[in-house]
């Protein structure tokens, strides 16, 4: 079972030796309350395949798809997540707060 960031990135190491092509997103900023902390990890495969999170419901799909994106073009990406407290539980961030995910293509 993988439970911490490490065992996170160990994947992401082990999945691009074995050939797959792969992108890890991490949380590099927070503000207010956010679902997961600075450094939290997602590791996604160019089939869709991930593991880790980074925030939960919608925003860790959009994460997923921009990962696919980065994958496919090899150009990092800055995403930036936030939502008012009225429609925080929409979008995935129940809390209201906003959190930054920077994604990069594993090489």
């Amino acid at each position: 079972m993988i439970s911490t960031d490490t065992d996170i990135l160990r994947a992401a190491e082990e999945w691009s030796r074995s050939g797959r092509q792969v992108a890890v997103a991490t949380v590099v900023e927070t503000w207010g309350s956010a679902p997961r902390p600075v450094g939290s990890h997602l590791v996604i495969d160019a089939d869709g395949n991930f593991v880790g999170s980074v925030s939960g419901g919608c925003v860790e799909g959009a994460v997923v798809t921009e990962a696919a994106d980065v994958i496919a073009d090899g150009k990092a990406r800055m995403l930036e997540f936030g939502v008012a407290d009225e429609t925080a539980w929409k979008v995935g961030l129940s809390c209201g707060g906003r959190i930054k995910v920077y994604v990069e293509k594993v090489s």
